[in-house]
């Protein structure tokens, strides 16, 4: 029988890099704020750092399969340069919106040649293992507005609707 913990909202620091050590992101900014079981950050991070204790900092590893996937090939289109030319400063990097009814998908532009356009479904960070470097900086008990709204309030969390 599975036991069913109550949902804290879990705050941390963090600095996150790819295998070769460079800094891709960090929360320089003040600590994360998450609501746990809402799915909100990498599954294996999340149970690393419920885990933990207040002031215990710790490296966690992930593979790209723990992290953001593996690429996935068909995640990656060509489509028609024309198709797209309503687009203006359409270039490498850029981000759009794909609207499909229930579902919105972002895509970024990965290439871009005189006849078409590559664009690409997978998380930007998928296919590379990834290293943080936390530190459980607060862990507290969810209020039940935050537990109904499926995300952290206050401080690194969303303050309005």
């Amino acid at each position: 029988m599975e036991t069913i913990r109550p949902q804290k909202v879990i705050d941390f620091s963090y600095t996150l890099k790819n295998s070769q050590g460079q800094v891709i992101d960090s929360s320089d900014e003040g600590p994360m704020s998450f609501l746990t079981g809402s799915g909100q950050i990498i599954a294996r991070l999340e149970e690393e750092l419920s885990g933990m204790l207040i002031g215990q900092k710790k490296t966690v590893s992930l593979s790209a399969s723990e992290a953001y996937g593996v690429i996935d090939p068909a995640m990656i289109i060509n489509v028609a340069k024309s198709d797209l030319a309503h687009l203006k400063d359409l270039e490498v990097g850029t981000f759009l919106q794909l609207d499909l009814g229930e579902d919105m998908k972002v895509l970024r532009v990965t290439a871009v040649t005189d006849a078409s356009v590559t664009l690409d479904g997978n998380h930007p960070l998928a296919g590379q293992d990834l290293v943080f470097d936390v530190e459980l900086v607060n862990s507290r008990p969810a209020s039940a507005e935050e537990i109904s709204h499926g995300h952290a309030h206050g401080p690194g969390g969303h303050h309005h609707h």
